[in-house]
C-alpha cells in the first residue's frame, strides 16, 4: 500500500523585505511576476489544497486536504487491482432461473488450473480416487446424467439449534477467525434417519460436533499470478460454517449427489459440518457482502448484482473469482475476492493467494465424508 509521500513545499511569489526608501526599493522582474502569478492562479484552481509536483521524478497520488494535512491512506488491500475484473454495469443475465444445473462429476486436474475445474493437489486427487462418494444413487431430481434441478432436490429433516461460537478479530497483518463450526442458523437431523426421505438416496451416518478450530489468515493477501491447487476444505464462512469445495469424497458433484440440510450443511466423519455449495441460509448474497473468507485470507462473496443479475462460473476466473469493490471490515474496498455461484464448482477452485492449512486437516487430504 502507498505510503503518503512527504510533501514539497509550494512555491509561492517572491516577496520583498520591509519596505525600504522609494529610491531604493527593489523591482521584480517580469519573469518573476509572471511565474508568481501562475503559482497562485494554479492554488486558486485546487482550491488551496494541491500541491504542485516539481521535477519528474515525483510519482505521488496522494494529495493533502484544505488544511494541508495528508490524505488518509488508502483502505488495505486496494493494491490487490489485478487479473479479471468486474464490470458493474453490465447485465450478466440469470442463467439458472429455472434451477437446472449442470453436473460437474470427475471435473478436478492436477496438473493446473482451468476454468469450470478444480485444480486439486495430487495427494488429494488420490484420495477422492479410492473413495466411494458419499451419496448412494442419484435422486429423483437428476435430469439425465448431466443436469440437476435444485429446486426438485430433498433437503435432510429437521431444525435443531445449536450454540454457536464465532470471532473474527484483523490485529496487523493477520486475521484470527475461531469457531466452534456450529451455525448460526438451524440444521437437519444427523445422522439421516431411515425415516426422512433423503435416507433413501444418502444414508449419512455422521452427527454434528462442535470443534475448536482457528484460522490465522492473511489480513493483506497477495495475489499470484499463478494460483496454488486446494485440497478439499477451502475456506470458512461468516455464519460460523467450514466451507469444503464442489466434490464428494468420489470426486463427484457434491451439490448434485449428496443431500443436504434446508441450509445446505451436513457433517462428515469427524463431525464437522459444512457446506460445499452456497447455504440457502446466508441472507445478503451480493458480489459486495463478505459472506466468508478463503484459506489464503482472501474474502468470498456472493454472486448477485441486482435483479436478475448473477455472476455464474463463465463469469469468472480459473479459481472462481474477480476483482471489484466489496465492503470489508466495513470499508469499501477494491479486491481480488471469490464468488459462490449457482453452478459447480461453486465456490474456490484454486488459490490466488498464498493458503494456510487448514485446522483438522492433515497433509492437505481431508476427511469429508464416509
Amino acid at each position: 500500500m502507498d505510503q503518503n509521500p512527504q510533501q514539497p513545499p509550494v512555491e509561492s511569489p517572491e516577496q520583498p523585505s520591509a519596505t525600504p526608501p522609494a529610491e531604493t526599493k527593489p523591482r521584480l522582474s517580469r519573469a518573476k511576476i509572471i511565474n508568481g502569478l501562475l503559482a497562485l492562479a494554479a492554488l486558486a484552481l485546487a482550491g488551496g489544497g494541491l500541491y504542485w509536483a516539481f521535477g519528474s521524478n515525483h510519482n505521488s497520488k496522494q494529495r493533502a486536504d484544505v488544511n494541508n494535512q495528508p490524505a488518509k491512506s488508502a483502505p488495505a488491500m486496494t493494491q490487490q487491482v489485478q487479473g479479471l475484473q468486474l464490470d458493474p454495469s453490465k447485465n450478466y443475465g440469470n442463467k439458472y432461473a429455472n434451477g437446472i444445473l449442470p453436473v460437474g462429476d470427475g471435473k478436478y486436474l492436477t496438473g493446473g488450473p482451468k476454468s469450470g475445474y478444480i485444480y486439486a493437489c495430487s495427494g488429494y486427487a488420490n484420495n477422492l480416487q479410492n473413495q466411494a462418494g458419499g451419496a448412494g444413487r442419484p435422486g429423483p431430481w437428476f435430469v439425465g446424467t448431466t443436469e440437476y434441478s435444485v429446486n426438485k432436490k430433498l433437503h435432510v429433516r429437521g431444525a435443531v439449534k445449536w450454540q454457536a461460537s464465532f470471532s473474527d478479530v484483523v490485529s496487523g497483518a493477520t486475521r484470527t477467525i475461531i469457531t466452534n463450526d456450529l451455525p448460526n442458523h438451524t440444521t437437519g437431523v444427523f445422522p439421516i434417519s431411515p425415516t426422512d426421505p433423503a435416507y433413501a438416496y444418502d444414508r449419512n451416518p455422521n452427527s454434528i460436533k462442535g470443534q475448536t478450530l482457528t484460522y490465522g489468515l492473511s489480513a493483506n493477501p497477495t495475489y499470484a499470478t499463478a494460483p496454488t491447487c486446494e485440497g478439499g476444505q477451502v475456506g470458512v464462512m461468516l455464519t460460523g460454517v467450514v466451507l469444503f469445495d464442489g466434490l464428494d469424497a468420489g470426486g463427484r458433484d457434491a451439490g448434485a449427489w449428496e443431500v443436504q440440510d434446508n441450509c445446505d450443511g451436513h457433517p462428515q466423519k469427524d463431525g464437522i459440518y459444512h457446506y460445499h455449495t452456497l447455504s440457502a441460509c446466508i441472507n445478503n448474497v451480493s458480489v459486495k457482502t463478505v459472506i466468508g473468507f478463503a484459506l489464503d485470507g482472501f474474502p468470498i462473496t456472493g454472486p448477485q448484482l441486482g435483479t436478475n443479475n448473477y455472476l455464474t462460473t463463465a463469469d469468472l476466473d480459473e479459481c472462481h473469482g474477480l476483482t471489484s469493490e466489496v465492503v470489508l471490515d466495513g470499508k469499501n474496498v477494491t479486491t481480488y475476492h471469490y464468488v459462490m455461484t449457482q453452478d459447480y464448482p461453486y465456490s474456490v477452485s484454486c488459490y490466488r493467494g498464498t493458503p494456510i492449512q487448514p485446522p483438522g486437516q492433515a497433509n492437505g487430504v481431508p476427511t469429508n465424508h464416509p
